[in-house]
């Protein structure tokens, strides 16, 4: 079980399998990863406006990766625990015309820049956000071959925006590929349930990761567990089922559906049992309206309310 570093550069802006692995490690490894900010360094605490329109869009998430770890094979599941997430100081947020979810609204490009204290932003006065870094892409190489853009989330994880992926969560993701070849970046100091305006809080990050990989357990698409850690927010970790669909109604009946099949599965419910308990105590969260052609929908219930279960 080594420690390992990864340096951001460089970075890559595709899913492509064939991309050759910066980093090998075993199961059990953790990695300290090195991202940059999403426009993969373009943007900086001094930039204007009319220098921000310039930069080259097809840089955007420039991830860190790919890590190899061996003995993933298809079929097996890869599970990150999230042990750190550093923000650096700064971050921004923008307005691009024809993006975000109100884009017939707001129309007219803009750039703003935040300074960040240790757990907080005074940037926007009179508000005081509260910062819980996460990596909004974390994910595998998708199975296909082939170059793929990284706005569109998928089975694989990617560009998902879950907020609840900060420091002492745990995410699950199919393996897809020999060695699962992971990637991550596009950081967000903090962001809300939406991601509304197409950005969070846009910043370099270091973001330690330790990788297990659980041999012939099939999953279908990302989850994510919370853990005690988190329990401020989130009243003691909670399960999260993750779905993205070009229709957000889509994606938020297959989160419900495999919520009901978790709980049968690992507590023993019925699924009529389990529907019930979903309608009074799971949360239906719009995680990103953003990526389009792609919603992202997470389905979360509190471990408060389940006996203890370890899920490998």
């Amino acid at each position: 079980m080594a420690d390992h570093s990864v340096s951001a550069m460089p970075t890559h802006s595709l899913w492509n399998r064939a991309l050759p692995p910066r980093l090998r490690i075993a199961s059990g490894d953790t990695v300290r990863m090195e991202c940059l900010d999403s426009s993969g360094a373009q943007v900086h605490p001094a930039m204007t406006l009319p220098e921000y329109l310039k930069i080259d869009r097809a840089r955007i998430h420039a991830l860190t990766g790919p890590i190899y770890v061996e003995g993933a094979e298809p079929a097996d599941v890869l599970q990150v625990d999230v042990l750190d997430v550093a923000h650096k100081g700064w971050a921004w947020t923008s307005v691009v015309p024809g993006l975000g979810f109100l884009k017939q609204r707001f129309a007219e490009s803009f750039l703003f820049i935040w300074k960040l204290e240790g757990e907080v932003s005074r940037s926007l006065a009179p508000a005081i956000v509260p910062l819980r870094p996460f990596c909004g892409v974390m994910g595998v190489a998708p199975a296909e071959p082939g170059e793929f853009r990284t706005r569109p989330p998928g089975i694989f994880g990617g560009n998902m925006d879950v907020r609840e992926l900060r420091a002492g969560a745990t995410l699950y993701l199919p393996v897809l590929n020999r060695g699962a070849l992971f990637s991550a970046g596009d950081a967000h100091a903090a962001q809300g349930d939406g991601e509304v305006c197409i950005n969070g809080m846009e910043c370099p990050v270091d973001v330690t990761l330790r990788f297990h990989v659980h041999k012939g357990r099939p999953l279908s698409a990302p989850m994510i567990e919370t853990s005690e850690q988190q329990k401020r927010d989130d009243g003691g970790g909670e399960w999260i089922i993750v779905e993205s669909a070009t229709d957000s109604t889509v994606a938020a009946r297959a989160a419900t559906s495999r919520m009901v099949d978790f709980l049968a599965q690992h507590w023993g419910f019925s699924e009529v049992h389990a529907y019930l308990l979903c309608s009074v105590a799971m949360n239906l969260r719009i995680s990103q309206v953003v990526n389009e052609p792609m919603f992202t929908v997470s389905a979360a219930i509190s471990k408060k309310i389940l006996p203890p279960r370890k899920l490998f």
